[in-house]
């Protein structure tokens, strides 16, 4: 095993060995808007889910970043996400 699998594994490890039972409730949709003058009105969008349990996260480059996030806020899987326009 070479020098770099071996650190992550451990630091894997260390991770799965934490207590995360205090590990506070977050469950946040972030909005992040471009700062390019060609990508004017566009930006990023991150869902984030971060439990004592799981954690969970994926983001999306959107052309309409504000609509779409208020799509997501409608469903019920997201509906008590926090929305934060940055």
């Amino acid at each position: 095993m070479d020098k770099t699998r071996a650190h992550r594994e451990a630091l894997k490890h260390a991770w799965f060995n934490m207590d995360h039972s205090k590990t506070p409730i977050r469950k946040e949709i972030i909005v992040e808007m471009d700062k390019y003058p060609g990508r004017k009105g566009q930006g990023i969008v991150r869902i984030i889910s971060d439990e004592p349990n799981s954690y969970w996260s994926m983001s999306t480059h959107q052309k309409n970043p504000i609509e779409y996030a208020k799509e997501r806020l409608k469903e019920d899987e997201y509906k008590q996400y926090k929305l934060i326009v940055k």
